[in-house]
C-alpha cells in the first residue's frame, strides 16, 4: 500500500512533536499543543491560498508586507476613533485591494509574478512604514489601545479550541472545498499545468490571477486582525517573518513551484510541521535565528527534491520513447 503524502506529512508531523517531547516534556501537553498554535497559526492562514496562487503557476511574496500595512491601517483608524465595527471590514477591504492590484500589475503588464510581487512587497511595506511615522507609532511598540473585547478575541476558544486555530480549520475548509471539491479547482489545476489548453478550453485564464492574489489579500488582512488581537498592538512590521514559513509550508505540503499541482490538506500539515518546529526549537534553546534558517533550509530540499523528482521522470519517458523506437 503506498502512502500519500499528507499521509507522511501527519506522521512526521506527530514524529516531530514526539521528538520535542522527549527533549521537553511540557511539548506533550495537549494544552499546550492547542494554544501554542496561536504563536504560528497565521502561517498556515496565508498559506492556504500562496497553495493556490503556486498552483496556478504564479508566486506572491508581498503578503508580509500586506500584513503590516492591514495591521498599522487598522491601528491608525482605530487611534482616529473609528469604531471597530467599521475598521475591521475596511482592513479586510485594504487587503483585497493589495490583491488585486498584484494580480492587475500581473496581468496588464505581463512581467513575472515574482518580479511585480517584490515591487509590491516593498511599496506596501513603504506604504506601512509610512502610516506608522504619521501615526507616531514606533517601532516596536506600534498603536496600542484597543478594545478589550478585540484583544481578548484571540484568547477566546470554541469547544476548549483556541479561536484562532479554529479559524484556521474553517479557512481550510473553504479552500479544500474549492480547490478540491469544485469547478474552480479543476481549472485552477488545469490552468496551471498548461494555460494555453485552458484558454482554448473557454477558461478566464485573465481573470482567475484577480480571484487567487485577492485571496491573498484577504487572508493576509485576516491574520493581520488575528496578531493584532493577539498582539494586542498593531505594527508595521507584523508579517515581516511570515513568507519564508508560509511560502515553506505550501512547498512542503505539496505545491509544485512550477504550477500545476498542490494539496490544500498538505498545505494546512506542513503549515502545522512549519509552527511546531518553530516552538519546539525555542522550547530546548535554539535560537530564533537558528529556527529560520533550519526552515530555509527545509524548503530548499523540498525544491531540491521535487526537481529532482521532476528530471527524473523527465529522464523516465524519455528512455521510453526510446525504447519503442527501437522497437
Amino acid at each position: 500500500m503506498r502512502l500519500n503524502w499528507e499521509s507522511a506529512l501527519l506522521i512526521l508531523l506527530v514524529l516531530e512533536i514526539l521528538l520535542f517531547g522527549a527533549i521537553n516534556p511540557r511539548m506533550l501537553d495537549i494544552n499546550m499543543l492547542l494554544f501554542s498554535t496561536s504563536d504560528f497559526i497565521c502561517i498556515g492562514i496565508v498559506a492556504l491560498p500562496l497553495t493556490l496562487v503556486i498552483i496556478s503557476g504564479g508566486i506572491d511574496i508581498s503578503l508580509g508586507s500586506t500584513i503590516g500595512l492591514c495591521a498599522i491601517a487598522l491601528g491608525v483608524m482605530m487611534q482616529a476613533g473609528w469604531p471597530m465595527a467599521v475598521a475591521i471590514p475596511l482592513t479586510l477591504l485594504l487587503g483585497l485591494l493589495c490583491g488585486l492590484v498584484n494580480a492587475a500589475l500581473i496581468h496588464y503588464t505581463g512581467i513575472s509574478p515574482l518580479v511585480i510581487t517584490l515591487g509590491t512587497l516593498y511599496l506596501y511595506g513603504g506604504g506601512a512604514l509610512l502610516l506608522s511615522g504619521m501615526a507616531g507609532a514606533t517601532g516596536y511598540e506600534g498603536i496600542g489601545g484597543f478594545p478589550d473585547n478585540f484583544t481578548a478575541f484571540a484568547n477566546l476558544t470554541v469547544l476548549n479550541l483556541p479561536i484562532p486555530l479554529v479559524l484556521f480549520a474553517v479557512i481550510t475548509l473553504f479552500f479544500w472545498l474549492i480547490t478540491h471539491r469544485g469547478r474552480f479547482g479543476r481549472h485552477l489545476f488545469l490552468m496551471g499545468q498548461n494555460p494555453r489548453a485552458a484558454r482554448y478550453a473557454g477558461l478566464s485564464v485573465n481573470g482567475m490571477p484577480y480571484a487567487l492574489y485577492g485571496l491573498v489579500g484577504v487572508a493576509s488582512a485576516i491574520a493581520a486582525l488575528v496578531m493584532v488581537s493577539y498582539f494586542g498592538s498593531a505594527r508595521s512590521d507584523l508579517g515581516r517573518d511570515l513568507l519564508m514559513p508560509a511560502l515553506t509550508a505550501a512547498v512542503l505540503g505539496g505545491a509544485n513551484i512550477y504550477g500545476g499541482s498542490g494539496s490544500v490538506i498538505g498545505t494546512a500539515l506542513a503549515a502545522l510541521l512549519v509552527g511546531y518546529l518553530q516552538q519546539g526549537l525555542q522550547m530546548v534553546g535554539i535560537p530564533n535565528q537558528v529556527s529560520s534558517a533550519l526552515s530555509g533550509a527545509l524548503l530548499v530540499v523540498v525544491v531540491m527534491g521535487r526537481s529532482l523528482s521532476l528530471h527524473r521522470e523527465w529522464v523516465r519517458s524519455l528512455l521510453t520513447k526510446h525504447i519503442r523506437s527501437v522497437r
